[in-house]
């Protein structure tokens, strides 16, 4: 674990602005999928039933909703293809790829939790 040493903490101001941007960055990307899906449809374009599969656990209805919300927010582009039956793809945007620090340190923070857990129930058997 990182330690930092001798940086003088932010002013009152400083904090107050910044406590705004993180409740607005998570009004946006609230919830447990969101993030889950805009990673899944920046490494490839997909179908509904694709990205049902590829993020377990997630029911029809709350994908639904969640792709919806995605799309208002401009995070996904919903392509539909008059084929028949018709077809529809979901698309990463390029203002997803915004998001790509964010996702690189919430990975890089997930597997050092995950790691700590691990070594904590280590101590405890």
């Amino acid at each position: 674990m990182k330690v930092i040493k001798n940086q003088s903490l932010p002013d009152k101001l400083a904090c107050e602005g910044s406590l705004k941007n993180v409740i607005d960055a998570l009004y946006v990307l609230n919830g447990k999928w969101k993030l889950a899906l805009i990673l899944s449809l920046v490494q490839s374009s997909k179908r509904f039933n694709e990205l049902q599969h590829e993020v377990v656990g997630i029911s029809s209805k709350v994908l639904a909703k969640e792709l919806k919300d995605l799309e208002l927010n401009d995070f996904i582009k919903r392509q539909v293809y008059p084929t028949t039956p018709v077809s529809i793809i979901y698309e990463a945007t390029n203002y997803s790829e915004t998001l790509k620090d964010v996702l690189a340190g919430l990975s890089a923070w997930g597997k050092q939790h995950r790691e700590k857990v691990k070594e904590s129930m280590r101590k405890q058997y």
